[in-house]
């Protein structure tokens, strides 16, 4: 199977898979590294970790394929790539999908939010209206090349018209030509449990550390029927954990050694960047 495949085998197992968010091709390294199934090219990370800004739209399409593009030559894993709203109507909609596609993408991610969109578990979020948000899920559909290319339609009406009507237009993506679906920011465990029950097509449930949605395993995600579970920015908390503790420590002892509690070992990230690969291609060559 190639990566488009893979990635719809693993949505209709529906067995819970963690899918971890990916802000540069580094971080999507060290997630194919650990043995995780697929990678979520993050717009927030992107947003947070190339800008230093917060998630509120101020990404643009050229960003996200520059970055698709990098880490999916640094990976072999399946990518969901993040497209916000579509960076416009349904026109820039079609124009992103051929855009995404070309630079590596497995699946691409749509949002119904009003622009500029802001991160899901934020206050003052709005919606379009249900129709304008189908028709472009279904121009997101008829633009793909690959009939193999995924599209993941995400709602955030929840939060500002409710669970059912989150539900309701979950149900007009997957008539539109959705192949996942993601009803962001629920509030309460019984509302995790139900969209499985209420939904037939493969869904995403978003896992946001310190977010709105309560934090589920993996595991009990899966017996309720999700296909993927999404920490979408957790490799970049972690991240920045671990910067402001090696910089800390820096900054008060004056020093900095090797200590692998501290710093990643000199040797182990020339590992992750495949040196020892780009050393024999050099000789090789020579």
């Amino acid at each position: 199977m190639n990566t488009k495949q893979q990635l719809r085998a693993l949505a209709e197992a529906r067995r819970g898979v963690i899918v971890p968010g990916a802000f540069n091709a580094l971080s999507a390294r060290v997630i194919e590294d650990l043995g995780y199934e697929a990678i979520y090219v993050t717009g927030a990370g992107v947003t947070n970790m190339w800008f230093g800004l917060p998630d509120q739209g101020f990404v643009g399409l050229a960003e996200m394929a520059d970055h698709t593009a990098r880490i999916r030559d640094a990976v072999r894993l399946p990518l969901i790539v993040d497209a916000d709203t579509g960076f416009g109507n349904a026109l820039n909609v079609r124009h992103t999908v051929r855009t995404l596609e070309r630079a590596g993408a497995d699946c691409i991610q749509f949002e119904d939010q009003v622009a500029p969109k802001r991160c899901g578990h934020f206050s003052g979020k709005d919606v379009i209206g249900t129709d304008e948000a189908v028709g472009k899920i279904k121009a997101a559909a008829d633009a793909r090349q690959d009939p193999d290319l995924l599209i993941l339609a995400r709602t955030d009406a929840c939060a500002v018209h409710g669970f059912e009507a989150a539900i309701e237009r979950a149900q007009r993506f997957a008539e539109a030509g959705a192949d996942i679906l993601f009803v962001e920011a629920v509030t309460s465990a019984e509302e995790i449990r139900a969209l499985p029950q209420r939904l037939r097509r493969p869904q995403l449930m978003n896992m946001v550390v310190g977010g709105r949605t309560p934090i589920f395993g993996a595991e009990e995600l899966a017996g309720l029927g999700y296909g993927l579970v999404l920490y979408a920015n957790a490799a970049l908390q972690g991240a920045v954990a671990g910067m402001q503790k090696a910089l800390t420590a820096l900054r008060d002892d004056r020093r900095l050694e090797e200590d692998p509690a501290l710093v990643t070992p000199f040797a182990e990230r020339q590992r992750l960047v495949s040196k020892p690969e780009w050393d024999a291609l050099e000789r090789r060559y020579a």
